[in-house]
């Protein structure tokens, strides 16, 4: 009895694709390719991987050196923007252009040393978590060479963002993530710039979807010592305004009904102002004060118009944030409920797609 070829054995390692977004880079782009290749080279006994490079519409020799390095490198891919797409259109561009696992994105500069990509990986598998953040404002993480104006307006934004977010993140606008790579695929994403950082989590929480943090170590040293400003810096400012932005689509209803209720407070104070004055009148029984409730309230308005005025205004602002609170927690639950069915709808054509390009050909025998 001859014996039967063994069955041809799956690859059965994950696949890990690094994204790197780079936009005039040419200072440290080979480096860091050559710094990421040997440390995803050292992960080989575990995972297979990739690094997609993406040229945002460099201006410099970014995307040349980054060619020519993937020439001698196989597992280095090089995609281009002719212009510049900002940050949100360069991630989602490949994220389509990816097939890992795992998806880990990275900084061109290494601020977060590639390390942190083990790590996260490790942790995205002992935890089964869909989204891995590396944050350096969690409990052991560490921030080095960062200014100081911008480091306060990042912890404030990001303990904004924390708290209507929920989810007890220290750290929701920062791009370097591991991602379930079938997961993020299944995002039906939008933003063109960093803000899309804070609509994953702001979508992956709508699907309840496990994310953790690591502690991890920021550092901006190396550019300090370069002499070289980073670009950075100068979007502190709209980065802020995107942050409260973001912080208010998390959670429309806490913003509307905190100032509801403040206002509200505002004109119950003058309202109870106005009674106090209206009753000592009302109860006085000397000849000189108007006499019924009409002259009370006739001489508290003498007094002081300003409070009436106060009372109303305030009384009918608070009455309309509150409606419109009802109103934005009404508008988000019907947005998860669309987004859940838009989730499940792109999830099925992806699934279907894949089992037919997994699918061999078939060939019609006629005779």
């Amino acid at each position: 009895m001859s014996a039967e070829p063994l069955p041809l054995v799956a690859e059965r390692r994950p696949l890990v694709s690094v994204i790197v977004p780079a936009f005039n880079e040419e200072a440290v782009i080979v480096d860091t390719l050559r710094r990421l290749c040997e440390h995803m080279t050292t992960l080989e006994p575990k995972y297979r991987w990739e690094i997609v490079v993406v040229n945002d519409g460099s201006t410099d020799e970014t995307g040349s050196l980054a060619d020519t390095y993937a020439l001698s490198h196989p597992n280095v891919r090089i995609l281009h923007h002719r212009v510049n797409f900002k940050l949100g259109q360069a991630l989602r561009y490949a994220f389509n252009h990816t097939r890992g696992d795992y998806v880990a994105v990275i900084d061109c500069d290494l601020s977060y040393g590639p390390e942190h990509i083990t790590r996260m990986l490790h942790t995205a598998e002992d935890s089964g978590a869909r989204i891995v953040i590396a944050s350096p404002y969690a409990k052991g993480g560490q921030v080095t060479g960062v200014p100081f104006v911008r480091r306060v307006l990042s912890r404030a934004a990001n303990r904004l963002l924390s708290f209507t977010a929920g989810g007890g993140l220290s750290t929701v606008t920062g791009m370097v993530r591991v991602y379930d790579g079938r997961f993020l695929r299944s995002l039906d994403l939008m933003s063109v710039d960093t803000e899309i950082n804070t609509e994953i989590i702001r979508k992956a929480q709508i699907l309840h979807a496990r994310i953790v943090e690591i502690p991890s170590h920021l550092d901006w040293s190396f550019e300090r010592t370069g002499g070289r400003r980073r670009a950075a810096s100068l979007r502190m400012s709209r980065t802020t305004v995107s942050s409260l932005f973001s912080s208010f689509l998390f959670r429309p209803v806490v913003f509307f009904m905190v100032s509801g209720l403040i206002l509200l407070a505002v004109a119950a104070y003058s309202f109870g102002w106005v009674v106090w004055h209206v009753a000592q009148v009302y109860g006085d029984p000397s000849p000189l004060a108007n006499s019924g409730l009409t002259g009370a309230i006739q001489n508290a308005y003498e007094r002081a118009p300003h409070t009436f005025l106060v009372t109303g205004i305030t009384f009918v602002l608070a009455a309309q944030l509150i409606t419109f609170a009802v109103i934005a927690a009404q508008a988000k639950r019907y947005f998860e409920e669309l987004f859940h069915l838009g989730t499940s709808v792109l999830r099925g054509q992806r699934a279907a797609g894949e089992a037919s390009d997994s699918e061999p050909a078939q060939v019609d025998d006629d005779g």
